[in-house]
């Protein structure tokens, strides 16, 4: 399956998976509007996956996005809560370009978070 996808998870449990652009200006227009800010930080929860925010996020009063949370403390010990709207995509290519995720794998992302998602089918090829 193509990793052509980034994962939307607001700060009520909200989802949205949308296309991710592949194209660096094009991928920075696509944060920007997901998470609703101009200016945005990256957490590499791992060399797969990548989760933005916005940078200013905590100073705002934006919601502590607790899914957002729970997936960081997974992968690292917890130093403090994430706020507002995250998007998920993949990590860096070796030219440093953000990939995006598969379908599989937004849906591993919110399973792990413990969001009960509907079976996300898989395009009809007729």
């Amino acid at each position: 399956m193509s990793a052509g996808f980034a994962l939307v998870l607001r700060p009520d449990a909200s989802f949205e998976i949308t296309e991710w652009p592949g194209n660096s200006r094009a991928n920075l227009r696509t944060l920007y509007t997901a998470i609703g800010c101009t200016r945005v930080d990256v957490v590499d929860l791992s060399s797969k996956v990548s989760m933005w925010l916005d940078d200013d996020g905590m100073h705002t009063g934006a919601p502590v996005n607790r899914w957002a949370t729970i997936l960081y403390a997974i992968t690292a010990p917890l130093h403090q809560h994430y706020y507002g709207t995250a998007v998920f995509t993949g990590g860096p290519d070796p030219q440093g370009d953000t990939t995006g995720l598969t379908l599989d794998r937004c849906a591993a992302l919110l399973g792990l978070a413990g969001i009960d998602v509907p079976t996300i089918p898989h395009p009809r090829t007729n």
